[in-house]
């Protein structure tokens, strides 16, 4: 099993910065993406920006130029850096980690965080 634990996230006003933070931990042999989703009131859960283990980043058009996702391959964490935070981007934010868990079976899992709000608001 693989766990997700999420840091970071709160209230901040408009054009604010806000940094998200999440670590993998259990037992498996490698993790292959690393990403953010979140999910606002009302709406479904949407991705936010994803990493590979070693491949270029990919960002929601809504986030581009203004989010920065990293990863630490050596902890297995995955940070999301928000600057320019804007009320649009109120929701739960979700950790995700592509895992997988045995190095002779080439099937990969989903696993998620626990989910963290983060609120952008005046």
């Amino acid at each position: 099993q693989v766990q997700l634990v999420e840091s970071g996230g709160g209230s901040v006003q408009p054009g604010g910065s806000l940094r998200l933070s999440c670590a993998a931990s259990g037992s498996f042999f490698r993790i292959t993406t690393m990403g953010w989703y979140r999910q606002a009131p009302g709406k479904g859960r949407e991705l936010v920006a994803a990493i590979p283990a070693g491949g270029s980043t990919n960002y929601a058009d809504s986030v581009k130029g203004r989010f920065t996702i990293s990863r630490d391959n050596a902890k297995n964490m995955v940070s999301l850096q928000m600057n320019s935070l804007k009320p649009e981007d109120t929701a739960v934010y979700y950790c995700n980690a592509h895992v997988q868990q045995r190095h002779w079976d080439p099937v990969s899992s989903d696993y998620w965080g626990q989910g963290t709000q983060v609120t952008v608001s005046s």
